[in-house]
């Protein structure tokens, strides 16, 4: 036993050293890759690509737009259509998921709306949108929602399908009611994903914004890429652009924070 311990303990131990140096060396490679896509973009905007703005100019406007106001207000406004958008279409999207993945007549009722809709792009309802809702920033959300909620539900309604039956059987047969098994079983089980449906979902929702903002918007950061478009400004579309992925991406992390603090006791690679 003794042996066996003293074995145990320096392997726990270089488990532990290569557990904390992994975010360490994630961090390098990606501050690496941050580096070297500067460089590239430099180059090509040095020697390659014609009229491409380099980072430098590209800083340069951002900060302008950040000293006069646009870029904090557009961004503002960006955010809010999204946030709003994604968590309707979230909220909307997990109860139905969880319908249609454990009653069957749910199921036979809602899948076909739902993979018929699927099919459709969101940006494709903003004519429709438009005549329904007016040009307000009702019809803008709604075409957010949308994205993010096909995306969601599907992903929810996978997940409890994909539970494992054997799990089911066994609450089954200790006992337990169908309230407890879902409650204990269903719902720790597909979690997982629900929460890579919302990042999915949260990427279509900022994928959707720019077009969402064609209508009639007045500020935003789609609308302000539109508004440069027309006047060939390369470096505030590439601003609006970074700006995007920025917000998008810090919220891609803070989703991907909380999914592994709910989902700890599943093995990671």
């Amino acid at each position: 036993m003794t042996q066996l311990t003293a074995v145990g303990k320096p392997s726990e131990a270089r488990a532990a050293r290569r557990g904390a140096g992994r975010p360490r060396r994630a961090l390098a490679l990606n501050l690496i890759a941050v580096v070297a896509g500067l460089v590239v973009w430099t180059l090509l905007a040095t020697v390659g690509v014609q009229g491409l703005p380099t980072p430098l100019e590209v800083a340069v406007r951002a900060g302008e737009l950040v000293a006069d106001g646009t870029l904090p207000l557009d961004a503002l406004a960006s955010l809010r259509r999204v946030l709003l958008g994604f968590l309707l279409g979230t909220l909307l999207a997990v109860p139905i998921g969880f319908l249609m993945g454990w009653y069957a007549t749910a199921r036979g009722l809602l899948e076909p709306y739902v993979q018929f809709f699927r099919t459709i792009p969101p940006l494709a309802i903003i004519p429709l949108a438009i005549v329904l809702m007016g040009i307000g920033e009702v019809p803008k959300v709604f075409v957010i929602f949308l994205a993010a909620f096909l995306s969601s539900v599907v992903s929810t309604f996978q997940g409890v399908v994909d539970v494992d039956r054997t799990l089911i059987n066994a609450a089954r047969v200790l006992g337990a009611s169908d309230r407890t098994i879902f409650a204990k079983v269903v719902v720790p089980a597909s979690t997982p994903f629900i929460l890579v449906g919302m990042r999915v979902g949260l990427g279509a929702a900022w994928g959707t914004l720019v077009a969402a903002e064609l209508i009639a918007a007045q500020e935003g950061l789609g609308f302000r890429m539109q508004q440069a478009q027309l006047y060939y400004d390369l470096s505030t579309i590439f601003v609006g652009l970074i700006a995007i992925g920025v917000l998008g991406l810090l919220m891609d992390r803070l989703l991907l924070f909380a999914e592994r603090r709910l989902t700890d006791w599943q093995e990671r690679r």
